[in-house]
């Protein structure tokens, strides 16, 4: 069922579809568009199709009377991915450059996106009145059907081996769409109470006039005295710099994995000081009066804003709430947080995709590194996961690199698919997730750095963003699988007060949170590992790797365990 809304007021227009895409019926007008669509979900439970979720189901979710909407078709988000299979990776991807290229007409640019520290930030997106670009004199509902039809020809004529794996990306995309903008809606819980006393604990009362906080201005005096005392700025990595340097400590940059390797007594005190600054700046006072009102904390998620099919968000650091403040989450009362992580999910998508029969037996009991250590590097779990991760992220030198020789050895399945990806990427070429997300072409005068002096630099580096694409490419393939399953069987659940439905209130990577009445954490976290399971069968098949979730009831997310990321991306820097 295409649906298109009034740009003003509550009505709209909707016209059945066949399979092919092809109108199956006439146009109905209708004043209240959210009830109409309400009236059909109850009856007929449709797929709905429109120009972009999150310019469509924002509008719609304040007024949909019990429920929300089962699936849809979002065409802005399934248009990249299919522009991806011609050729045209990066293209733009709204409804209106999607008829304008049908038409043989100018293409608009899409609305400009920046990426920036995990964070979309797209202000003239936000404000416009017309984000789908259509031109002047379009009817939408005529651009939104011929379009949707042209998607699903190309999605027809796909090789059978590609055919399968690229409609579930795409349904599940569109269901990660509806998600997307229903955890915007609901809110993930967030106590003003706890936040200001934990800032308060961290900081020291809250300064007047926008000042550094009582602790992070005694931290800055302190790291100014042990760098011999001269006053410098301790936000500026420039003036830091000068100041090691003049200690005779000559760092390249500020990074944290440069200055714990520093035998200085201003190296731990500069870590310290840069973590409390970060929680000031991005989880602050004036983050939460931004972002976290009346008990709820609701930045914009943002499907598949990273090219391996992560998500990003716009504003509020949904994505990297930091540990130390997550006791600030506290479920409602009488309701419960159940949280599962994927713990060693990368590893695992890995042992799946090659099919190595020594990894599928690593992971077997449980714990994937402990079992890889077991088998090849004598017990020495550190070392199995140093060198397995290496391997994933390309740290193939010094002993990593010793250790990834003997995984070569040991487990050639495994460590030949991410090779072959690797070899795929230095070379130009692009490589797949495993349901068919393709990864980004090289950046314009490829050939020509390539053919100069220092191109093997740049062609090992692509090779190892391709190497990583496959498994994390394929590891966000399994996720949104998992909360496209996860958010249908909650849906499902009985539940005595209509109201009192579990929601998913956040999804990061390989972590979930459920917001539920505290009588029905048992059956969510039964959901929870039956979705898990699906996503599985979905994505990898007939395949013995298992993907545990650790699953915990909580009252605070602080109180969960876990930390499934830590395994997975101890080789990045923060």
């Amino acid at each position: 069922m295409a649906v298109v809304p009034e740009q003003d007021g509550p009505g709209g227009r909707m016209l059945p579809l066949s399979e092919d895409g092809s109108p199956a019926g006439p146009v109905e007008r209708a004043p209240d568009l959210a009830a109409a669509m309400a009236r059909y979900e109850a009856e007929r439970a449709p797929r709905w199709v429109w120009a972009a979720t999150d310019e469509v189901y924002p509008r719609l979710l304040p007024r949909l009377p019990e429920g929300r909407l089962a699936r849809c078709h979002d065409v802005k988000l399934v248009e990249p991915l299919l522009l991806a299979h011609e050729d045209q990776w990066g293209a733009p991807r709204s409804l209106g450059a999607a008829w304008a290229r049908l038409r043989g007409l100018p293409v608009p640019e899409d609305l400009p996106l920046g990426l920036a520290d995990g964070e979309l930030h797209d202000q003239d997106a936000l404000f416009a009145p017309d984000r789908s670009r259509l031109s002047p004199g379009t009817d939408p509902l005529e651009a939104l059907v011929a379009v949707h039809a042209e998607q699903q020809r190309q999605l027809a004529a796909l090789p059978e081996a590609d055919r399968h794996g690229l409609r579930l990306l795409c349904a599940a995309e569109s269901a990660g769409g509806l998600l997307a903008a229903e955890m915007t809606y609901d809110g993930l819980p967030w106590s003003a109470e706890v936040h200001d006393a934990l800032l308060v604990d961290l900081l020291g009362p809250r300064p007047a006039g926008g000042g550094r906080p009582p602790k992070l201005a005694a931290l800055a005096l302190e790291l100014q005295q042990a760098l011999g005392g001269r006053p410098f700025n301790p936000d500026s990595p420039g003036q830091v710099l000068r100041a090691f340097a003049e200690q005779g400590v000559h760092l390249p940059s500020t990074r944290n994995y440069l200055l714990r390797q520093v035998d200085h007594p201003a190296a731990p005190l500069l870590l310290r000081y840069k973590e409390l600054a970060r929680i000031h700046a991005a989880h602050g006072w004036s983050w939460r009066e931004a972002w976290a009102r009346d008990g709820r904390f609701r930045p914009e998620y943002v499907v598949g804003g990273v090219v391996s099919g992560r998500w990003a968000s716009r504003g509020g650091g949904a994505l990297q709430i930091p540990r130390i403040l997550r006791g600030a989450v506290v479920a409602d009362p009488g309701w419960r947080l159940v949280v599962a992580d994927a713990g060693q999910l990368e590893p695992r998508v890995l042992a799946a995709m090659s099919g190595d029969p020594g990894l599928i037996r690593a992971g077997a009991a449980g714990d994937l590194y402990a079992g890889l250590a077991a088998d090849a590097f004598g017990g020495d779990r550190a070392r199995a996961k140093l060198g397995l991760l290496g391997a994933m992220y390309g740290q193939t030198t010094g002993e990593t690199g010793q250790l990834v020789a003997v995984l070569r050895r040991r487990f050639p399945q495994a460590m030949g698919l991410v090779e072959a990806a690797a070899r795929t990427g230095e070379s130009g070429g692009q490589v797949r997730s495993r349901l068919g997300r393709v990864s980004p072409p090289p950046s314009l005068g490829w050939d020509e750095r390539l053919t100069a002096e220092g191109g093997g630099a740049d062609a090992r580096s692509r090779g190892r963003f391709t190497r990583n694409f496959v498994i994390q490419g394929s590891a966000a393939d399994w996720a949104l699988a998992l909360v496209a399953a996860l958010r249908r069987r909650l849906a499902e659940l009985p539940t005595a007060v209509p109201g009192d439905r579990p929601r998913l209130v956040f999804f990061q990577h390989d972590e979930v949170i459920v917001h539920t009445p505290a009588q029905l954490a048992d059956a969510v976290c039964a959901a929870v590992a039956a979705a898990g399971d699906e996503a599985r069968r979905l994505v990898f098949g007939d395949t013995p790797v298992h993907f545990p979730l650790d699953t915990h009831v909580v009252e605070r997310y602080a109180d969960a365990k876990g930390g499934a990321a830590e395994d997975e991306h101890e080789l990045e820097d923060e």
